[in-house]
């Protein structure tokens, strides 16, 4: 990834979301040739130089500070994980982690087993899938018999038709999650060359992807809501738990789904563990 090229573009995408109205600026000048606030109209209410915002928008900033930071994204109107990703690229000191693959300890391969009819999910840092219980086989694909270099939650929401299905009109929805989550990723992680390759695959081969990409979505992925339909145990609403496990930065987390107690989408949870 290339950071300067990442934090213009970020930069740009977020200012072109906001007008001057937005922001208690009356608009002047007649016709405005630019979506969104002007670079001078930004750093005005960032209260930083033109000159200064310019060349961190235009990549030619070798240092800034958190003050100055903390100011653009207030004037950006960022949201927590946004002020974040803003900045992981614009601090000099790149996040490393080990490039090579460690497989699971046995005690979390035990323990996402241990969930029974929860599915259950172990994602590694570029999204692929390295443990799974029987149900959550069972709901989203035989994880077993795809390959490996495409067995992850990318590859299941761009790449696998069934999947778009299960999900019916909430696809783009959680497309764009994922989409959004990997971005995150992709900053904290910004020097992991496999992360880089894995997302860079699915811009070649996915057009959905590559929009989605294109406008720069930035949210950590925590608690969703899901509303499926599946084949064989019909429709389905659940609960969506990423939980992070500091121990192991390969990890993004563990991620779990849960019925309300007593639904009629946990007895179904309960047929498919069954089956």
């Amino acid at each position: 990834m290339d950071v300067r090229v990442e934090l213009s573009e970020f930069l740009k995408s977020r200012r072109a979301r906001l007008t001057p109205e937005d922001v208690g600026l009356r608009a002047y000048g007649g016709r405005r040739r630019v979506a969104g606030l002007r670079r001078e109209e930004l750093a005005g209410l960032a209260g930083v130089s033109v000159a200064h915002y310019t060349r961190l928008e235009q990549g030619r900033s070798d240092s800034v500070s958190a003050e100055v930071l903390a100011a653009i994204g207030r004037a950006l109107r960022l949201d927590e994980d946004e002020r974040t990703y803003l900045g992981q690229l614009a601090r000099p000191d790149a996040r490393t982690c080990p490039e090579t693959a460690v497989p699971p300890r046995p005690g979390l391969r035990h323990l996402v087993a241990s969930f029974g009819s929860t599915p259950a999910v172990l994602v590694g840092r570029h999204t692929e899938i390295v443990a799974w219980n029987p149900v959550a086989a069972a709901l989203f694909g035989d994880f077993a018999a795809m390959p490996e270099g495409e067995r992850s939650i990318s590859d299941l929401i761009f790449r696998r038709p069934h999947i778009r299905d299960l999900h019916g009109g909430g696809w783009e929805n959680t497309a764009l999650e994922h989409v959004a989550h990997l971005r995150v990723l992709s900053a904290c992680y910004r020097g992991d060359r496999g992360l880089a390759a894995h997302i860079e695959r699915l811009r070649a081969d996915s057009p959905d992807f590559a929009r989605m990409w294109a406008s720069h979505p930035v949210a950590r992925v925590g608690h969703r809501r899901y509303r499926l339909h599946h084949a064989v145990v019909g429709d389905l609403e659940l609960y969506g738990e990423l939980l992070t496990l500091p121990g192991d930065p390969q990890y993004s987390g563990l991620d779990l789904l849960a019925a309300e107690p007593g639904s009629a989408s946990e007895r179904a949870l309960h047929r498919l563990a069954a089956a």
